[in-house]
């Protein structure tokens, strides 16, 4: 018999040790993460007792690849369009809580005299709370409908894509002698040039993609081209020097702009639910006990570290945000954790051979005692704020608060403002779509055309081919690189306002004349030996030719409305299902009352009764706006309507009032059934015997559906077929019915 692989053994050993522990942890409550951890040092050589796995860099291999499929799930999950609409306020929590953490944690490295390389990655494994723990933490306690939950939860999601600045950011460091800061800048403007590169290039065509195959893609089908698309820019990142989890990631990211994208995301859970696993549990197999109590002190001080941090510094953070002092003490005190991107970030030093092997168990004990913690300083948070506001003077409470409700949550921006950021966006895009245009063509078809035509004297004209075919392509971009916002309402408002204006509205559109001549400058300096004169002039000239074509008018049109389309593919699908939030959500007068959607339980109940029997506004003090069921919103539903189960109500009221009506339609459902095995249904036969009780009386008298919960579903009369009982027709000896029932039901039947 042949043997079993290696990687078969040891994946057995990791899934069955999880199986088992997630388990006991699902039963304790605790995050299943933990769980995963725990499993991992239970198939660790580190411990002698249990079977231990063998192929630990095939298992390391595989918890790579759930790094990535875990990036690809969080970027299904993302949307950049939520982050700019978010405002200044988490921008401005999470920066101050990133920047905070991190100097912290490279002061404590610091003071161990740790190497530098180590305390740079202790500083981002801090900065970085648990996304997974805290939802999971807010879900227990009933806090996730709840305002502040709603902060957190909005920070957490900056958290995540700032970690994977970091991740490039660290990748950069770590390649590098003592970057300075010309470094540094480069790599950040490599990160934003790739960013904004894949984004548009991949909504401009990957749900164009979609939508062209959609009647040909079935689950097992979208599930193979989702995850081929994740490889595919997995292995792109890795090409340009990024890692394969920031691939991952981007093209979760512009996959979650597609109508797919819940599909998607509920078709890769599974996947991304076996590798992340696997993941998890390679981090607890680095766990080393001998380790853990050498570095007792370490472990402590940086668990204390990250609980006082985050109290303090994340609280601050949130006020300097806007919210007032009790409310970012809520938040700041829900982050004080750490979880899986610092595993992930640690994992990062660990392949890059540059940060000690001790940090690794390190860090996973310090995640270990914050998560467990995380509830508790939930919960501490309100007796911190009523201990500290007795203790503070009133009048600076008064001030701090009034300052937080103040702070502005929009701002109305200048036109001058407005229309320049607009016109910097759109010069900085069009600039690096024609950039990567001009490297394409010169990296990959000005050498098929060398090869076409060889010899010196044949280059010439491979180099004219190549340049005429790469202003044609690039022609769209610079065309709406100048012309974009000449005519829109700022612009003229501008214009009209005052003869002041209109020199500089000249200048802004000069400007961008002469970034665009600059490109075809490039482009011909690079292919030809011309004068820069001659090279100015034809850049001149090519660009006023671009601005009066129809057909590059239309063309660069049409581009930019497919890219709008795609951008809100996702939008326009949400408002034709009712899945879309109203707008008014944002503009509720009292600062205490918001809106929160609540899934009503299969086993509710409430369903089948309606909003006047149930009587909410009353009980409750809230209101139902919206009923969202299947494809169709109710809005402003009376009290006729009735509640199914798996509605979606969009319930207006305080936090308090909204926790309550939580705990409601969460607890009043139906039990469990303990004797579910009890109620498999079975064919029995009966015979009506002289002495039986049903003689004489028809199917309804019988009560043989009333009194011994059984149905007749047929007559025997010797037929091929059962006849059908009339409901009227009197029982005899000797009839021969068939009945179904549940065991104990027909026992009682049988005896009557």
């Amino acid at each position: 018999m042949a043997e079993i692989p290696a990687l078969i053994n040891d994946l057995a050993y990791i899934l069955i040790a999880a199986g088992i522990v997630t388990l006991i942890f699902k039963k304790l409550k605790q995050p299943l993460v933990l769980g995963y951890i725990v499993a991992g040092f239970l198939v660790s050589p580190h411990m002698p007792y249990t079977a231990s796995v063998v192929d630990t860099e095939n298992v390391h291999l595989w918890a790579d690849i759930g790094v990535m499929f875990l990036l690809f799930s969080l970027g299904l999950d993302f949307s950049f369009k939520k982050i700019l609409k978010m405002g200044a306020s988490p921008i401005i929590s999470t920066i101050t809580i990133i920047f905070c953490m991190s100097m912290l944690g490279m002061m404590v490295g610091h003071l161990f005299s740790w190497p530098k390389m180590d305390c740079i990655f202790l500083g981002g494994m801090l900065a970085m709370s648990s996304t997974t723990i805290i939802y999971k933490a807010f879900d227990d306690l009933g806090l996730r409908q709840q305002q502040f939950a709603g902060l957190v939860m909005s920070v957490l999601i900056l958290e995540d894509i700032l970690a994977i600045v970091m991740m490039v950011m660290l990748s950069a460091i770590a390649s590098g002698n003592n970057p300075d800061g010309g470094q540094m800048l480069g790599s950040v403007v490599k990160i934003g040039f790739f960013l904004v590169l894949w984004l548009v290039v991949g909504i401009f065509a990957i749900p164009d993609f979609l939508r062209r195959v959609r009647k040909l893609i079935n689950s097992e089908v979208l599930l193979i081209v989702s995850l081929g698309l994740c490889c595919a820019m997995a292995v792109l990142s890795t090409k340009v020097g990024f890692s394969s989890a920031f691939g991952a990631f981007i093209m979760g990211s512009i996959l979650a702009e597609t109508v797919e994208a819940e599909r998607i995301e509920h078709l890769v859970e599974p996947v991304k639910n076996l590798f992340g696993a696997i993941f998890f549990v390679s981090v607890g197999m680095l766990v080393d006990p001998q380790i853990l109590v050498e570095y007792a002190g370490p472990i402590i001080l940086l668990v204390l570290t990250i609980l006082l941090g985050q109290s303090i510094f994340g609280s601050l953070a949130f006020m300097l945000a806007g919210e007032s002092l009790k409310s970012a003490m809520r938040c700041g005190f829900s982050m004080a954790q750490i979880g899986e991107f610092s595993f992930i970030i640690a994992s990062l030093g660990l392949s890059l051979g540059v940060i000690s092997d001790f940090l690794y168990p390190v860090v996973v004990a310090v995640s270990v005692i914050t998560t467990f913690l995380t509830p508790y300083m939930i919960r501490l948070a309100t007796p911190a704020y009523n201990s500290l506001e007795k203790r503070l003077p009133n009048k600076l409470i008064k001030v701090l608060n009034h300052l937080s409700m103040s702070h502005p949550n929009t701002t109305e921006q200048s036109k001058w403002k407005h229309m320049l950021t607009q016109m910097t966006v759109n010069t900085i895009i069009y600039s690096i779509l024609s950039s990567a245009t001009i490297a394409i063509m010169f990296t990959f078809f000005l050498p098929f055309m060398y090869k076409v035509m060889p010899g010196w004297e044949m280059h010439w004209y491979a180099n004219g081919i190549t340049g005429v075919l790469t202003v044609l392509f690039i022609s769209p971009f610079l065309r709406a690189m100048v012309m974009k916002k000449n005519r829109s309402p700022e612009f003229r408002a501008l214009w009209d306002e005052s003869n002041i204006n209109r020199l500089p509205l000249l200048f802004t559109i000069l400007v961008r004349v002469v970034i665009a001549v600059s490109f075809i400058f490039y482009i011909c300096n690079y292919l030809s030996h011309f004068s820069s004169a001659i090279i100015i002039t034809i850049g001149v000239i090519a660009v006023a030719l671009m601005v009066v074509s129809r057909t590059v008018k239309q063309r660069s049109i049409k581009l930019e409305r497919l890219f709008i389309l795609n951008l809100r593919s996702r939008e326009i699908e949400a408002q034709v299902l009712g899945k879309k939030r109203p707008l008014y959500e944002g503009k509720l007068l009292d600062r205490d009352v918001h809106i929160a959607d609540f899934q009503v339980p299969m086993n509710s109940l409430w369903m089948g009764r309606t909003l006047k029997q149930l009587d909410l506004g009353r009980k409750y003090n809230i209101h139902v706006s919206s009923i969202l069921r299947a494809n169709f919103r109710l809005n402003i539903p009376d009290g006729d309507y009735v509640i199914f189960p798996g509605d979606r109500l969009q319930v207006i009221g305080s936090d308090d009032q909204l926790s309550k009506f939580s705990h409601a339609i969460q607890t009043e459902v139906l039990g469990e059934d303990v004797d579910l095995e009890n109620r498999e249904m079975k064919l029995r036969q009966l015979i009506i015997g002289k002495d039986s009780q049903f003689i004489g009386k028809n199917l309804i008298e019988s009560g043989i559906r009333s009194l011994y919960s059984c149905m007749v579903i047929g007559l025997e009369e010797g037929k091929e077929n059962l006849s059908p009982v009339n409901p009227k027709r009197q029982f005899q000896e000797g009839d021969i019915i068939w009945v179904v029932g549940e065991q104990e039901s027909l026992d009682a039947l049988m005896q009557a």
